[in-house]
């Protein structure tokens, strides 16, 4: 089957700019490129409103008009588009099962919009079988250039952020980017220590290098797959969230595991995530768990 990033196109700047990204790195891994605008029909409640056939030409030229920019700019590309109708969240979370990632506009520096509008967007992001990509409206092909590092948090045991790590050693070597690799630390409230923990501090040394050695180990398997990725280690006590952000300040991409869970008013998305969503100055990749 054919490999593919899928994007979400809707003719704001901000879905121009994640399909320029998604169109980039198509060509770098070899993919092809869909882009899906979906619609839903608007109810006539007005003498005003469009008719459904005029909303289908609408969406149907939105996608098109996407398609020919990057046909224009990546004439090798095999680009496909299409604007089915249909709920926005079921729509995009069924067209990512069928892609490598999805890859939507966003916002940036506050409120996130375009189809991150309320719950959609958290439903996307929270439910979705595949890595989504948020792109900013002021993203440039600059920003990929030599020196510019791909950033990915670790977290816990080893599995915990295998899939994250995945895609960022993925997208490092499609780049020749160097990748860094961030793994956050705190003390731990003084009921957390046990004979056992204490026991395991003191065999590595204190916290700090038990952190580096759990991040050595994580690293490990991967490092040996991907040989020519140069790896920056870093380790830093704070919290995962600011040492995220600190890091992505010069990135081209930042990575991090989703932690979705449930809630009364619907899909929350883990903190650390959020925090990058709305404040990293560079794309942010949202992994959900292997």
């Amino acid at each position: 089957m054919t490999r593919r990033i899928t994007v979400g196109v809707d003719g704001s700047p901000e879905s121009s700019a994640a399909v320029a990204w998604a169109a980039r790195e198509a060509v770098r891994r070899g993919y092809a490129l869909r882009l899906l605008h979906a619609w839903t029909a608007l109810p006539d409640i007005a003498a005003s409103a469009p008719d459904a056939a005029a909303q289908a030409e609408w969406a149907r030229t939105v996608a098109e008009e996407a398609g020919r920019v990057v046909a224009s700019t990546h004439p090798g590309l095999s680009v496909s588009v299409d604007s089915p109708t249909g709920e926005a969240v079921s729509v995009l979370l069924g067209a990512a099962e069928d892609a490598e990632f999805l890859v939507l506009g966003s916002r940036g520096h506050g409120a996130v919009v375009g189809f991150l509008v309320g719950s959609v967007g958290q439903q996307v992001i929270a439910e979705s079988a595949r890595p989504v990509v948020l792109v900013r409206a002021d993203d440039r092909a600059e920003r990929e250039a030599a020196g510019r590092e791909v950033v990915v948090g670790q977290e816990g045991e080893p599995e915990d952020s295998r899939a994250a790590l995945e895609f960022a050693f993925t997208t490092a070597a499609a780049r020749g980017a160097t990748l860094r690799v961030v793994r956050a630390w705190t003390l731990p409230p003084l009921y957390a220590y046990s004979p056992a923990s204490l026991r395991l501090l003191d065999d590595a040394g204190g916290m700090e290098p038990y952190e580096k050695k759990a991040l050595g180990e994580a690293l490990a398997p991967l490092r040996e797959r991907y040989p020519d990725v140069p790896v920056v280690e870093h380790v830093e006590i704070g919290s995962a969230g600011q040492v995220l952000l600190a890091a992505a300040a010069a990135a081209q991409l930042v990575v991090v595991g989703r932690r979705a869970r449930r809630s009364a008013v619907g899909s929350r998305i883990g903190s650390v995530a959020h925090a990058l969503m709305h404040h990293a100055p560079c794309p942010v990749a949202v992994v959900p768990p292997a």
